[in-house]
């Protein structure tokens, strides 16, 4: 059985407080698995596993010997026993009533122990029923937002977050392109489209012998169910639940399946409609002449004798229409085809990764980060980072162990020493991540702001505000002369919350006049602000950045995933301040 890194102990010993909650067990035995959780995360990967090895882990400040023995068994055997009890001890349906928002240990445990509810579908049943809105401590308020949860968790199912949808296809992809068969293999669909949910997968391979690559396909071992299968398709569900179909076309086919397959079927639409009035006929089998028809009986595909137009790639597909390339990002029929057409030459030159020089929204073990001031830096440089920003939560943020006014005095002091010292060839910038409160005061005095390089201005409560309260809110925050730029502005949480009601065109015209930067909230579980928001409020002078909300060295790389938001949102590298060389930066942020 092989080790668990630090990561995985600090998984399951917050999984075991979690259980041990539903349990109704002492508060104390649950917050100190919940503490133990938090002091492994902190502590370096190497200093664990050295303090394990010499049976000095019970010297670490809060870590008991109790503790100590089950974090040692887990890391060295793979297993622990106590675990899998408890596992066993408590019904699965507790856990998964977990997922239902605004449902804690504590109400779980109520509804069991009233009701004998052990899962979803029982939930269901006495919230439908009226019964839970009887209950000491839960109302008809809370049976209403019970049921809401459950519709949006049922709701919320069908899809899946695009960075879980990635690495599920990364490794099928990546296995594709090395069978000698395959001449080519992409991923098609709202996964090439970067959307930021992804309902199923979509693969199309190129091939002139397509047997070998089904069975190869169907065989995987992350292949939980074969849903069908035929000699040129192939569909599976996956482990993690997502549907991948698999089309297999000869690579004379390819660049016009890629396309049809990739969509959106409005961009579709409006290229085949194109195509016709240019005297051609568009779809997945090619490019033909408009008086083309179909094979017989139904078949799709073009008539036998037909030649379409032949394609390498996209590019001359969309050439021969007379368009630039239109990337993939874009092809969601909000006026992409207009601006590739050739006499327009409109379409912007995107953002990329490699544009990125830095990022500001990141946090340290200060508060509730998992890395050091010093290890995010140096990953920021192993990214070729120029500059990197720490905004650790503020005082009123407590869940997550925000800092007060000395602490985030102790914590600017120490990187302006780190700036210093030299050790490291990335700047640090100092930043706070300030409460905007429920009256739209900020967290700290203006003094205490004052001493800052920036502050991220966020709502991090009262998230139940009417749009109004909410957007007078917000606007106070952006009226005050400190704040650089708002975060993750809508408080989403892709497929769990839906962001709170605000008035966004007034929030963006503000933030517009008062050159506040709304940020593009790289974290996967985000991405927001809204791609459909960025084109309009880019065009009328808001400025992004991108940042990656990063709690751990390895969150830093999230940034990819807000480039992927910020190209479908039409942004340019001139439109994103984290494109700014180091020199650049400083001198607008001293103009701040």
């Amino acid at each position: 059985m092989s080790k668990v890194n630090k990561a995985g102990l600090a998984e399951a010993l917050t999984e075991i407080g979690t259980l041990l909650e539903l349990q109704g067990e002492n508060p104390f035995k649950i917050r100190a698995y919940q503490g133990g959780a938090r002091v492994v995360e902190a502590l370096g990967e190497e200093e664990l596993a050295q303090r394990i090895a010499a049976g000095t882990l019970d010297e670490v400040k809060g870590i008991g010997g109790a503790l100590a023995q089950k974090i040692t068994e887990l890391h060295r055997t793979g297993r622990l026993g106590f675990l899998e009890q408890l596992r066993v001890a408590v019904a699965p349906g507790l856990v998964e009533m977990l997922a239902v928002p605004g449902l804690g240990p504590k109400k779980i445990r109520a509804l069991h122990g009233a009701l004998g509810i052990d899962s979803l579908a029982r939930l269901q049943q006495a919230a439908e029923a009226d019964t839970i809105a009887t209950l000491a401590g839960f109302g008809e308020k809370s049976q209403g937002k019970i049921l809401a949860g459950i519709r949006h968790r049922v709701g919320y199912g069908r899809r899946h977050r695009w960075a879980e949808a990635a690495r599920a296809a990364e490794a099928l992809l990546a296995g594709l392109r090395k069978l000698p068969q395959v001449q080519q293999a992409e991923a098609c669909g709202s996964l090439r489209r970067r959307l930021e949910t992804v309902g199923d997968l979509d693969f199309l391979v190129a091939t002139e012998v397509p047997e070998p690559v089904v069975e190869w396909y169907v065989s995987q071992p992350s292949v939980a169910e074969i849903t069908a299968r035929g000699t040129t398709k192939a569909s599976v569900r996956l482990e993690g639940g997502l549907q991948a179909d698999l089309r297999l076309v000869p690579p004379a086919q390819f660049a016009f399946a890629l396309h049809h397959f990739t969509g959106s079927k409005d961009h579709n639409i409006q290229l085949r409609q194109r195509a016709l009035a240019q005297g051609h006929s568009l779809s997945e089998w090619g490019l033909f002449p408009a008086e083309a028809k179909h094979g017989p009986s139904g078949e799709d595909g073009p008539e036998a004798g037909a030649r379409s137009v032949p394609a390498a790639d996209e590019t001359e597909l969309f050439c021969h229409l007379g368009l630039d390339f239109i990337p993939p990002e874009l092809r969601e029929g909000l006026g992409e085809i207009a601006a590739a057409a050739a006499a327009a030459g409109t379409l912007p030159r995107l953002v990329e990764v490699a544009d990125l020089r830095g990022a500001f929204h990141n946090h340290t073990t200060a508060s509730d980060g998992h890395n050091t001031l010093e290890e995010m830096v140096a990953a920021a440089g192993a990214l070729g980072w120029e500059y990197v920003g720490i905004a650790d939560h503020s005082k009123s943020s407590v869940q997550a162990c925000g800092l007060d006014e000395l602490r985030l005095a102790e914590q600017v002091e120490a990187i302006r020493s780190l700036n210093a010292s030299g050790r490291f060839g990335t700047h640090v910038f100092a930043g706070t991540e300030c409460d905007i409160l429920p009256d739209g005061r900020l967290d700290f005095a203006d003094d205490v702001l004052a001493a800052l390089d920036y502050v991220v201005a966020s709502v991090h409560s009262a998230f139940q505000q009417d749009r109004e309260t909410m957007t007078r809110r917000i606007l106070r925050a952006i009226e005050h002369p400190h704040v650089t730029m708002l975060g993750h502005l809508t408080g989403r949480l892709l497929l769990e919350r839906e962001g709170y009601a605000v008035d966004l065109e007034r929030i963006i015209d503000a933030a517009i006049a008062r050159g506040v930067v709304i940020e593009l909230n790289a974290n996967p579980y985000r991405l927001e602000l809204d791609w459909r928001q960025w084109r309009k409020a880019a065009e009328k002078g808001l400025l992004c950045s991108i940042n990656p909300d990063a709690h751990r060295t390895e969150g830093l790389a999230h940034v990819g995933y807000g480039v992927g938001i910020a190209r479908k949102g039409w942004l340019t590298a001139e439109q994103v301040i984290t494109t700014y060389p180091l020199a650049r930066v400083k001198k607008w942020l001293a103009a701040r």
